[in-house]
């Protein structure tokens, strides 16, 4: 047993106050932008802003020294030295204001270049944009003429959005609008008993491109990241889904994120599958023309 160490008042909050981000870049971590949060690039569920954590998941989080603890594995005692001895910034009284109201982002008056975008760089069905178009779920920016995919609560009213760059050079810009509740992601409910889930919007609508036949009939979530909270609202607020195919990407980070839904799922009883793309993602099957078995049979197979 280790020795016991008093920490002061002023220590604790030296160490709770470290900048997680600044923390998590020393150490080589790669971050993704989420509005004014960071996700971890191996593990989207956990965010982090400022000395805060939430992990989407498991639905726990804190400050720097609980965060330490839980990422990577460490005591309370081992935590609170770690980051006494760092050289680790503390996080700016900016960066600990309490996050905007969720808004969505004004629509422009048309939407050509989400259409252009969507149609000749993605090759998405026309016909599907129109679907989510007409019922406000996908729209054009005026700032940015970026892709806005909405997601409505139980009564229709927009708690959602994930905005996505229709610019084809430079680096792409996603991230979801300050103040999104993630359950309620960019999603389409059906009438059968079967949810297919993605990681993104675009994900969902090339699978709807390459698989149209009857395509309403299902339900289908985009989860913009990996964490489930976004899939078992759909199983909560519509309890005809009993059977799930998990379509996440074809790469370490998704698949991993995959089987961990699964047993979640299998935990509460669903049916549930695993449908991997050819390539990376869906898009990328749709774009290179890499078409996959029927995911319907597919999926007997896998639940």
């Amino acid at each position: 047993m280790g020795t016991y160490i008093h920490y002061t008042d002023e220590q604790k909050e030296r160490a709770n106050t470290v900048d997680l981000v600044e923390l998590l870049w020393q150490r080589g971590e790669k971050l993704l932008r989420s509005g004014r949060e960071y996700r971890l690039e191996n593990d989207h569920s956990i965010t982090v802003r400022g000395s805060e954590w939430y992990d989407h998941d498991s639905r726990q989080g804190g400050h720097a020294v609980s965060f330490v603890q839980h990422y990577y594995g460490m005591s309370y005692q081992e935590a609170m030295e770690f980051l006494l001895k760092g050289t680790y910034p503390v996080t700016s009284r900016r960066e600990m204001e309490p996050p905007k109201p969720f808004a969505l982002p004004p629509p422009h008056q048309n939407m050509r270049r989400v259409y252009a975008y969507l149609m000749k760089q993605r090759q998405i069905d026309g016909a599907i944009i129109t679907h989510f178009a007409r019922k406000g779920l996908l729209y054009e920016d005026a700032q940015y003429h970026n892709c806005v995919f909405v997601g409505a609560d139980e009564g229709g009213a927009p708690r959602h959005a994930h905005k996505r760059s229709t610019n084809s050079r430079g680096k792409s810009f996603k991230v979801n609008v300050e103040g999104s509740r993630p359950q309620y992601s960019f999603h389409h409910v059906g009438r059968d008993n079967l949810l297919y889930v993605f990681e993104a919007p675009i994900d969902m609508l090339s699978f709807l491109t390459l698989y149209p036949d009857d395509w309403q009939a299902h339900s289908y979530v985009a989860l913009c990241g990996t964490g489930g909270q976004a899939m078992h609202w759909m199983l909560e607020q519509n309890q005809y889904l009993r059977d799930v195919v998990l379509c996440l990407d074809n790469d370490g980070p998704g698949q991993f994120a995959a089987k961990r839904l699964q047993t979640e799922l299998q935990e509460g009883g669903y049916h549930s599958g695993i449908l991997l793309p050819v390539r990376k993602d869906w898009n990328e099957d749709l774009v290179s023309g890499a078409l996959t078995a029927s995911p319907a049979m597919t999926a007997v197979q896998s639940l």
